[in-house]
C-alpha cells in the first residue's frame, strides 16, 4: 500500500515486524530506528497508520509516545479512534489496565495537540460515568490544556454533580476549569467550597484545588475573597497554606493583615508559609519583628533566621557579580 507520497506503508508495517511473533522489545526498537531513514513528516504519516494497524498495548504506547513528540493534527483521527474504542482492542487477548493505559496516553496525546476539534470525543468519555476513572481524568486535564470555552460549562456540571462518586475527577475538572479561565466557573466553585468547610478527609485535595482555581479564575471577586479568608480557619493545615498564598497573590489592600494572625496557627508548617507570604509582602521588617519579639516560637525564629540568611547570600552574589 502506497500513499500520495511514495510511502510504502505495508511494507514498513512488515519490515517492523507487526503482526509477526518478533519480541514487543524488538518491535518497538524498530520503531524507534524509522527516525535513521526518514523524514519527519513521513514519520508522522508512518505512525498514523501503525497506531491504527498494531495491537500490542506495549507497542502501541511507544507509537504515540513516538507520535507525540511531533503533535500534528493529523494525528487526532486515530488517537481519537483509539480513545472512543473505534479501533477495538477489547477483542484482543491483552490485560484490561494496559489497554486502559493506552487509551489515557492518547487522551494525553491529544491534549498536547491543542486542537478543539476534539473536544467533543473528550466530554464524551468524561461525561460518561461506566468509563473507566483514569481515561476521565486523562479527558479532563486535556479539556484544561486545549483551553476551550465550551468545555466549561460541562465541567462545571461535573464537578457540581453530587452523583459523581470520584473526588479525584472533580479535582482534575477543577483544574482544567482553572486553566480554562472561564469566570462562569467562580460562583459554582465558591459554593462547593463553603460546602465543604468542616470537612478534612477527602474533600482536602478538592478545596486546596479549588483555590488554586479561583485564584487564577478571578482574585477581584468579593466572593472569592471571602472564600479564601473563610479558608484561613479550615480543618486541614493544606487548605490554609493554599488560602495564604491566595490572598498573598490576591492584590488586596488589607492581605497582610489578613495573614498575619496565621503567625499563631497550631501548624507549624502554616505558620511559616504565613512569615514567607508575609515577607513577600511587606519586606524585611517583619523578619526583624520575629527574631526580636521572644513570643515568637522557634520554628519562625528559624525560617526568619533561614530568609535573611538566603537574601544575604544572593545580595552578596549579585554584588560580585558586578564587580
Amino acid at each position: 500500500m502506497e500513499n500520495n507520497d511514495g510511502l510504502d506503508l505495508e511494507y514498513i508495517l512488515q519490515s517492523c515486524g507487526v503482526g509477526t511473533t518478533a519480541d514487543e522489545e524488538v518491535l518497538i526498537d524498530n520503531l524507534i530506528n524509522l527516525s535513521d531513514n526518514y523524514t519527519d513528516e513521513e514519520l508522522v504519516k508512518i505512525y498514523n497508520y501503525l497506531m491504527g494497524k498494531v495491537y500490542n498495548p506495549k507497542v502501541l504506547m511507544q507509537l504515540i509516545r513516538l507520535s507525540d513528540k511531533y503533535r500534528d493534527p493529523s494525528s487526532l483521527d486515530v488517537l481519537c479512534n483509539l480513545l472512543l474504542k473505534r479501533i477495538n482492542l477489547d477483542n484482543t487477548p491483552y490485560d484490561f489496565d494496559d489497554l486502559t493505559n493506552v487509551r489515557v496516553m492518547c487522551a494525553k496525546a491529544i491534549g498536547n495537540i491543542k486542537d478543539t476539534s476534539v473536544v467533543g470525543s473528550l466530554l464524551y468519555c468524561l461525561n460518561n460515568k461506566d468509563e473507566n476513572y483514569k481515561v476521565r481524568l486523562a479527558c479532563a486535564d486535556a479539556l484544561g490544556k486545549i483551553g476551550d470555552k465550551y468545555a466549561a460549562a460541562p465541567l462545571i456540571d461535573l464537578v457540581k454533580d453530587e452523583d459523581e462518586k470520584s473526588v479525584y475527577l472533580k479535582e482534575s475538572a477543577v483544574s482544567a476549569l482553572g486553566i480554562l479561565g472561564d469566570e462562569r466557573a467562580v460562583d459554582p466553585l465558591v459554593s462547593i467550597l463553603e460546602a465543604k468547610q468542616g470537612f478534612l478527609d477527602k474533600f482536602s485535595f478538592l478545596k486546596e484545588r479549588i483555590i488554586e482555581a479561583l485564584g487564577k479564575l478571578n482574585t477581584n471577586n468579593g466572593k472569592v475573597i471571602k472564600a479564601f479568608k473563610n479558608s484561613l480557619l479550615d480543618l486541614s493545615p493544606m487548605v490554609r497554606i493554599n488560602a495564604i498564598e491566595a490572598i498573598m497573590n490576591s492584590g488586596e489592600e488589607d492581605a497582610a493583615e489578613t495573614i498575619r494572625p496565621c503567625l499563631h496557627d497550631d501548624d507549624d508548617e502554616v505558620k511559616k508559609n504565613a512569615l514567607v507570604a508575609l515577607y513577600n509582602l511587606e519586606g524585611r521588617a517583619i523578619l526583624d519583628e520575629v527574631l526580636a519579639v521572644p513570643s515568637y516560637p522557634e520554628c519562625l525564629k528559624q525560617e526568619a533566621q533561614h530568609l535573611i540568611d538566603e537574601y544575604e547570600n544572593e545580595e552578596h552574589e549579585d554584588n560580585e557579580n558586578n564587580d
